[in-house]
């Protein structure tokens, strides 16, 4: 009998979510009964806005939304995100260079394959959230890290961009607020890397979908209302999972000129057609309704961000930038490396990820998910009680004799 042909080779190459991973492992040993806390998911533990919830239920009222729509988004929600994105980017679209997608993911997904083709290089600053160098090469790309460590406020520069920069360089990834850092580029660096961008003809990724989650005064300021003119190159990628705790909603969006969300939407038409109707009217809702309760979640991250980065800081040996955005801290813990704890000697933050869930059963994710060994990415989207012991224990543990 003939054997059965291979498998995808370029789906075999892709790596699980380092993110999800260590969640999920996390969520088996609580439903264990293990006492684990979780520093591992980006996922905001509040509730969704009760009015996005009612718009939802009244959608499931119509029947209409029971039916297929527009493979790009409906009409109102396309409107509703073109008008956020001029108040909040600072760029002027039609709808028609509006993409509604099943979540930030697919729009990530959707523009490197608008914009790559085989070979090319796809410069993508470090630490880097897990998705883009998968979604890069699933595009026939080549993701180019460009690192960044705790000494640059994890920001690179457009020094580094362009000794990294080839005769195959297509495209740039850009992040502020980061993920995983918790990062944000001033006005004056984000304008230095859209300009150096537009000199070179390189289209930029820029994802913006932590934009509302900034603190101490910041503003993420968008790289296209930075530099105006590098909009007909750039695809900005949103949605309201992180603003609105609507993750399992699964709405997303990416706004572009008009050829590259035409290739996007024709892929998206045989991809997976329309977003669901239901999550895109709780959308619509969660946009153009009061905002009092996402400003309300804003301030409760930062009041955790004071007290993890505080917290964190009293441990001997790790480093804590100050992060002003999204929900993240990115301890460099290259100072508990090499060092005996409870027996144990890690020489990599995979395996003081592993001595830190052994021993006191708490979750993080280590930095080689997101780039070099050495750095630990903490999301403080928990509760307060939660979050202040789980840092309790990590005192504990690397506490000096």
């Amino acid at each position: 009998m003939t054997e059965r042909a291979p498998l995808s080779r370029k789906l075999s190459a892709i790596a699980e979510s380092a993110t999800l991973k260590v969640d999920a492992k996390a969520k088996a040993l609580q439903a264990a009964g293990r006492p684990v806390i979780s520093f591992a998911a980006g996922e905001p533990d509040f509730p969704t806005p009760q009015a996005v919830v009612d718009a939802a239920a009244d959608a499931l009222t119509n029947s209409a939304n029971f039916r297929y729509t527009p493979a790009a988004g409906l009409p109102a929600l396309r409107e509703a995100i073109a008008a956020v994105t001029l108040r909040d980017s600072g760029l002027a679209v039609e709808p028609a260079q509006v993409v509604v997608t099943n979540g930030g993911k697919q729009a990530v997904y959707q523009a490197f394959q608008a914009v790559v083709n085989p070979g090319d290089e796809v410069l993508l600053p470090a630490p880097y959230w897990t998705t883009y160098p998968e979604a890069i090469a699933l595009a026939d790309g080549t993701p180019v890290p460009v690192f960044a460590g705790a000494d640059q406020d994890y920001k690179v520069t457009v020094d580094q961009l362009e000794a990294a920069r080839t005769d195959r360089t297509t495209a740039l990834v850009f992040v502020s607020p980061s993920n995983p850092t918790g990062a944000v580029y001033t006005p004056e660096e984000t304008t230095a890397i859209a300009r150096w961008a537009l000199e070179h003809g390189i289209w930029i990724i820029s994802d913006e979908i932590y934009q509302h989650l900034v603190y101490e005064g910041v503003k993420a300021v968008s790289i296209v209302e930075a530099v105006p003119e590098v909009a007909g190159q750039t695809i900005l990628v949103n949605g309201v999972a992180k603003t609105y705790a609507m993750t399992g909603w699964r709405v997303g969006w990416m706004v572009g000129p008009k050829d590259a969300m035409k290739l996007a939407a024709n892929l998206q038409s045989h991809l997976s057609s329309n977003v669901n109707n239901v999550a895109q009217r709780a959308a619509l809702a969660a946009l153009t309704g009061p905002q009092d309760a996402a400003e309300e979640m804003r301030v409760a991250f930062d009041r955790r961000r004071q007290l993890i980065v505080s917290e964190l800081s009293k441990i001997d040996g790790v480093v804590v930038p100050n992060p002003l955005g999204a929900f993240y801290v990115y301890p460099d813990v290259h100072g508990l490396l090499g060092r005996e704890w409870r027996g144990k000697t890690p020489q990599t933050t995979l395996e003081l990820a592993d001595l830190i869930l052994d021993e006191v059963e708490v979750a993080v994710v280590p930095g080689e998910a997101f780039g070099p060994s050495g750095y630990l990415r903490m999301s403080y989207a928990l509760g307060d009680e939660a979050l202040l012991e789980g840092v309790h224990r990590l005192q504990q543990l690397f506490a000096q004799p």
